[in-house]
C-alpha cells in the first residue's frame, strides 16, 4: 500500500505517520512546507491514498488561507488529471468550514475543490471537519488549549481561563488516526468510514483534570482512568511533562523494622503500597471489618499467616519472591508477614480503601500468641 502524507509534520501528520510506518507493507512518503512540487508529483504517481492534512490557519498574510488551504488542494487535483490517477483522498479539514471567516472561508473552498476533482474522476474522497482535536506532540501556546494547558501546567507555569463555564467538544487524535486508517482501501477495494467520538466538558473541568495530574505527583491519587477520555488526557499531559519531573522520590517511613512508602492511590480502587522488611520482622497482626487487601512478595522468602478472629486456627501460606504468588487477606481475619528469610524481604501491598486517619478500620490481634497455641495449616 502506497500512501502519501501532506502535512506530514504536523501534529495530525506525525500520529498518523508513526501509525502508518508500523504497518506492515505499508510505503510511506511524506510531503510538507519545506518539499517542493516536484516531491509532491513525485508521491501522487504511486499513492494508492492520499492523506491531505496539510493546511494553513495561522498566517503572516491573509493571503496564505487561500494559497495554503484550497490552493494546495487545488494543486493536487491538478497534478492527479494530468497523472490520470484517482486514488483515495482523505482531507482534514474543520468545523469553521462552516464559518464566513477568512480560514473558514479557505477550508470550504478546498472542500468544493476536491468534491468536483471527485464528481470528474471517480475518485473515492472523504472529508472530516475535525474540531479541537488534542493529543501528543500537538504544539502549546497556539491553537490548541489542551496543548497550551498541559504544558503550561506540566512546567508550572500559570495557566489563563477566560470562561470556566464555556463548553469544549474534543477529539482524540489518535481516534481520528483510526478513523484515518480505516478509509484505506482493502483487497476488496472497499473501506469503512469511521465515525470519531467526541468528549464534552467545560474549560473549568478541563483546567481541573489537568491540574490533578499535576497533583499525582504529591498525592498519588490517579483519575478514574475507566473514563476513557482521562486516558486519553493523562496521555497527553505525560507527553508535556518536562524531563527532570519524570523521576518522583516516594516519602518513605522508616522504623527498626525495615521501611514504607505509598505508590498509587485511587478513589475507586484503592492504593498500593511497597514496604522493604529486615530478616526476622513480622509485621501486621491486625484485621479490618472491610478493607480488603492482597500481598505479593516480589524478592524474599516469607510466611504469611491468618486466622479467623472468631477462630483458633491459622493458616500460613509459605511464598517466594521468584514464585510470583499474590495472597488475598479477607476482611475479619487477623494476619501478619514475616521475613523469614536471609535478606530484606520487598512485599508490595493492595488495599481496596485508600488510608484515612479519621476513619480507621485496622485491629490489633496477634495471629498467634503462645498461650492460645492454635492448631495451624499449611495451605
Amino acid at each position: 500500500m502506497n500512501v502519501l502524507v501532506t502535512g506530514a509534520h504536523g501534529f495530525i501528520g506525525r500520529n498518523l505517520t508513526a501509525h502508518l510506518k508500523a504497518r506492515e507493507g505499508c510505503v510511506v512518503t511524506l510531503f510538507d512546507v519545506d518539499d517542493s512540487s516536484d516531491d509532491l508529483r513525485a508521491g501522487l504517481e504511486t499513492a494508492d491514498i492520499v492523506y491531505h492534512l496539510a493546511g494553513v490557519n495561522r498566517p503572516q498574510i491573509i493571503e496564505e488561507f487561500e494559497t495554503g488551504n484550497a490552493g494546495l488542494t487545488r494543486e493536487i487535483c491538478e497534478i492527479l488529471r494530468e497523472l490520470g490517477r484517482a486514488p483515495v483522498i482523505v482531507m482534514s479539514s474543520s468545523v469553521q468550514a462552516e464559518l464566513d471567516n477568512p480560514y473558514g472561508v479557505s477550508k470550504r473552498r478546498a472542500e468544493v475543490v476536491l468534491r468536483e476533482f471527485a464528481a470528474q474522476s471517480g475518485a473515492q474522497v472523504c472529508i472530516y471537519r475535525l474540531k479541537n482535536v488534542f493529543g501528543k506532540w500537538c504544539r502549546p501556546n497556539y491553537n490548541s488549549v489542551v496543548a497550551t494547558f498541559c504544558s503550561n501546567i506540566a512546567n508550572d507555569l500559570p495557566i489563563q481561563i477566560s470562561d470556566p463555564s464555556r463548553e469544549l467538544e474534543l477529539v482524540y487524535v489518535d481516534d481520528v488516526v483510526k478513523a484515518f486508517i480505516a478509509e484505506m482501501p482493502t483487497d476488496s477495494g472497499s473501506n469503512v468510514h469511521a465515525d470519531i467520538p467526541s468528549f464534552k466538558l467545560t474549560l473549568g473541568d478541563l483546567a481541573g483534570r489537568i491540574q490533578s495530574f499535576h497533583d499525582m505527583r504529591t498525592n498519588l491519587i490517579t483519575p478514574d482512568f475507566a473514563v476513557r477520555f482521562n486516558q486519553q488526557l493523562y496521555a497527553t499531559y505525560l507527553s508535556y511533562m518536562p524531563d527532570d519531573a519524570r523521576r518522583q522520590r516516594l516519602e518513605t517511613h522508616s522504623d527498626g523494622r525495615g521501611c514504607l512508602a505509598e505508590f498509587i492511590k485511587s478513589n475507586s480502587s484503592g492504593q498500593i503500597f511497597i514496604s522493604r522488611t529486615k530478616p526476622g520482622v513480622t509485621r501486621g497482626n491486625h484485621y479490618h471489618h472491610t478493607k480488603a487487601e492482597k500481598f505479593f512478595v516480589v524478592e524474599g522468602d516469607a510466611v504469611i499467616r491468618m486466622r479467623h478472629i472468631e477462630s483458633q486456627e491459622v493458616v500460613q501460606y509459605r511464598v517466594r519472591g521468584d514464585a510470583f504468588q499474590v495472597i488475598d487477606i479477607p476482611p475479619g481475619y487477623t494476619h501478619s508477614i514475616e521475613n523469614i528469610g536471609s535478606g530484606d524481604m520487598i512485599t508490595l501491598f493492595w488495599a481496596s480503601e485508600i488510608f484515612d486517619p479519621d476513619r480507621l478500620d485496622t485491629y490489633f490481634l496477634p495471629v498467634v500468641t503462645p498461650s492460645e497455641n492454635p492448631a495451624t495449616v499449611k495451605a
